[in-house]
């Protein structure tokens, strides 16, 4: 269901096939066409034109003549966005804790609260979405603007895989134990220490999900 926000019909549109893809309602190798998507989504051909438009430059889907065939992430994308978040969030997290105030810090330990209450009620939905907002904060915390345009659609470009993540019990509780050494890194200020424990976090995720990749 489309909602009323001030954006535009196709930037809607556009943000609801891009989660139906990242998430994989829609698998690597379907066929989109515009018209059984305009009637799906009770709209237009033009604005779902648009937004398919959008995620060919995205490279999540690729136009044919028959239609647009759905890409998604593969392990290859996988690979690559993990080996430049290890880097990028580093230095994200090194810049945080040079500049982090305690109101910032007050709505971190409040995002791990939650995630440790979500956590406890397996909800995973809801735990990849608090990591989500954990991770954009730290981004924003920052205080680059390129590092947080950079960081932020790659991490959601593999929200598929961290679902499966965080529904495992054993890593969510590692998750959470990682997000509270960063925490307790970027209270201290300690650049360096919020660098590596980023860092080690974004390498156990991907080591993770290759891992469950390989179970499939």
């Amino acid at each position: 269901m489309l909602d009323h926000r001030t954006i535009s019909l196709a930037d809607q549109i556009f943000e609801q096939l891009e989660t139906d893809i990242l998430s994989g309602k829609y698998q690597r190798g379907e066929i989109l066409t515009e018209l059984k998507l305009s009637e799906t989504m009770g709209v237009s051909r033009t604005p779902v034109r648009e937004a398919l438009r959008r995620l060919a430059q995205e490279h999540i889907i690729e136009e044919t003549g028959k239609g647009s065939v759905v890409l998604g992430i593969t392990k290859e994308d996988l690979m690559d966005i993990y080996a430049i978040r290890q880097n990028i969030e580093g230095i994200a997290a090194y810049r945080a804790a040079l500049r982090v105030t305690d109101e910032q810090l007050k709505q971190l330990r409040d995002l791990l609260d939650l995630q440790e209450f979500y956590a406890s009620k397996k909800d995973a939905d809801r735990m990849k979405g608090v990591d989500n907002h954990f991770h954009e904060l730290v981004y924003r915390f920052s205080g680059s603007t390129v590092i947080y345009d950079t960081l932020t659609p790659l991490h959601k470009k593999v929200q598929k895989y961290r679902k499966s993540s965080v529904e495992n019990e054993e890593r969510a509780r590692l998750s959470l134990k990682e997000h509270r050494e960063i925490l307790s890194a970027l209270e201290a200020h300690d650049a360096e220490l919020a660098q590596k424990m980023v860092t080690d976090h974004v390498v156990n995720a991907y080591n993770n999900i290759m891992k469950e990749e390989e179970m499939k």
